[in-house]
């Protein structure tokens, strides 16, 4: 099953926690109650040159200089392509996945968008384009079409827990979790972004930008109790198999999603989920979305590994540098 990434939730006895994803919605609600402290075709651009004709053609030169202008579109339509890169979202049906795959989109004079979803459901859900392709993470040979000829690879896939039916939380207690057959986060997390890791490298990807969890230091986190699923050692595990497979990478270990505008807030990065122990640990959906795709844009966020959350809106700056966001970072995992 390949579902958005897991921003699987983390919550004090004091006040619930936003999900790390918004299939946890439901989740984060009942788990507040347990004792867990978490730590495309655009227009081309003018030429920058110009062919004078001198003398008037005669009727066979013209047709001469009539392909000539035609040969010369052309390779001003290649060098155009040329400057933009291919990028391929996996998850991109989930919700921030969708983010990615819609800014992509919008900036097309800069990207080539394609989308990976499981389902004709999921490819419908965000337009049913033709860049849109299906296939199962799981599964190595059907990701290939989607990965072959891009340039970058942003996965935005995880297994997700789903609660057993009965949990009743007027009544105490805590809920139970289980994961669907072939869906545990070893089959997802693990071999799924393998999967994809090695169908990239073998396709000559540039660089690979992989959303990932905060709480991933953690072995006993209770999170990896979930379905008794070790979500985050699966996850941890494929983090470490992308930083050795030698494409240049971006790891991004998120903090709790919100559905919030992006955009306003000051960003803060930091590692091995320091960001867990302060009140600083949550962050947009849309603002990791925009840091997986400025990721794309600068050496400085490339063989990089963070923790990322944000200011609460209305405190400190909202981060427009993101090159010098990337420079704070010094960790390579």
């Amino acid at each position: 099953m390949m579902g958005m990434c897991t921003r699987v939730p983390f919550v004090s006895p004091a006040t619930p926690r936003p999900s790390h994803c918004h299939k946890y919605g439901s989740i984060s609600q009942s788990l507040h109650q347990l004792p867990i402290s978490s730590s495309s075709l655009r227009a081309l651009p003018e030429t920058p040159f110009s062919i004078p004709f001198i003398t008037r053609p005669s009727s066979s030169s013209s047709l001469s200089l009539s392909r000539k202008r035609v040969r010369i579109g052309a390779v001003v339509a290649a060098m155009a392509d040329s400057t933009r890169s291919t990028v391929l979202v996996t998850g991109a049906g989930g919700r921030t996945g969708q983010i990615v795959y819609r800014k992509l989109k919008e900036r097309s004079d800069q990207h080539v968008a394609r989308g990976l979803v499981r389902t004709e459901e999921s490819k419908q859900k965000i337009g049913g384009a033709d860049d849109v392709f299906i296939g199962d993470i799981r599964d190595s040979g059907s990701i290939v079409p989607a990965i072959e000829g891009i340039d970058a690879l942003v996965i935005l896939t995880s297994a997700v827990p789903q609660m057993k039916p009965g949990f009743d939380p007027t009544k105490g207690g805590r809920p139970e979790f289980y994961f669907d057959d072939g869906a545990y986060p070893e089959q997802v997390d693990w071999i799924g972004q393998k999967n994809q890791i090695d169908a990239a490298k073998a396709a000559g990807v540039k660089q690979i930008v992989l959303v990932g969890s905060m709480g991933g230091t953690n072995a006993d986190h209770p999170l990896n109790k979930l379905g008794n699923g070790n979500i985050l050692i699966w996850k941890r595990k494929a983090e470490q198999y992308l930083a050795d497979s030698g494409i240049p990478y971006t790891i991004i270990r998120a903090g709790g999603l919100q559905d919030k505008d992006g955009g306003l807030r000051e960003l803060i990065v930091g590692k091995d989920d320091e960001l867990l122990q302060t009140d600083t640990r949550a962050i947009p959906r849309a603002d990791v979305a925009e840091v997986c795709i400025q990721a794309l844009k600068f050496e400085e966020a490339k063989f990089k590994a963070f923790d990322l959350a944000s200011k609460p809106e209305g405190t400190g700056t909202p981060t427009k540098d993101f090159k010098a966001l990337f420079s704070q970072i010094t960790a390579r995992f």
